[in-house]
Formats: C-alpha cells, structure tokens, sequence
C-alpha cells in the first residue's frame, strides 16, 4: 500500500439538522495537503456531508479541490470527491475519486484508491488516500 496524497484539513464551522429519521452534519473546512508533485492548499468551499439515518452507519461524501505548486513553481489542481462509512469502532474507510490537471497525477483518475480519516488530536482530521490496498 502506497500513499499517494496526505491531507491535514482544518474545521471551520459546522452545520446540522436532527431529523425525525436521523442526522445530517455539513462540515466546512480549509487545509493543506502534500503529494508527490508537491504542496498545497485546500481552496474554500470544501464541504462533508456526513448522514446518519436511524438504524444505520453514518456515511460521509467530502468534495473539494486541491491548488499546489510543483518543484518548477507552476500550479496544479486535484479534485476529490470521498466518499467513505464511518465504523462501529470509529473508523473511517473511503473510497475516493480523483481528478486532476496535471498530466503527473492523471494516473490517479484510473486508479482505484483507497482512503482513511483519522483526528488530528486538535482541530482536524488527516485524511490518507493509497493505492495498492488490495496488495
């Protein structure tokens, strides 16, 4: 398993409703991110959906781009769509989809990847996406 793209996204606010038949919570967040291209930041307007309906896991559908600089100084873009169930035991699986305006990056549209959200132990999470889960 081989990371790809490491994500420290930061929380700004959160939004909720409590339903009759469960729970919905949008997170909006900023954040920086690395790859092996190079650095970056996440551009506003990010968002987590996460939705827990009575009886079932909560589930999670994260959007957002990604602006970096590469070792040349020029600019790239990644966009990531993760969507991804939060366990019984606090862990949170994804399956992300990615595209991206580099052509050194384009290898992760056709890839199938694979993601964790863990805390930071402060005001955000690490998001991780790999590829070769499966070995």
């Amino acid at each position: 398993m081989e990371e790809v793209l490491a994500i420290h996204v930061i929380l700004d606010q959160i939004q909720s409703v409590q339903g009759a038949g469960g729970q919905v919570a949008m997170i909006c967040f900023h954040g920086t991110f690395t790859c092996s291209l190079g650095t970056g930041k996440v551009l506003p307007g990010g968002v987590d959906t996460q939705i827990e309906r009575q009886g079932q896991e909560r589930t999670l559908s994260a959007r957002y781009i990604l602006e970096g600089q590469d070792r040349e100084n020029r600019t790239f873009h990644i966009f990531v769509e993760n969507n991804g169930v939060c366990g019984k035991n606090g862990v949170i699986t994804t399956t992300p989809v990615i595209l991206a305006d580099a052509e050194e990056l384009q290898w992760m549209e056709r890839e199938k990847l694979t993601g964790t959200v863990e805390s930071d132990g402060k005001d955000g999470v690490m998001i991780k996406i790999y590829r070769g889960m499966d070995g």
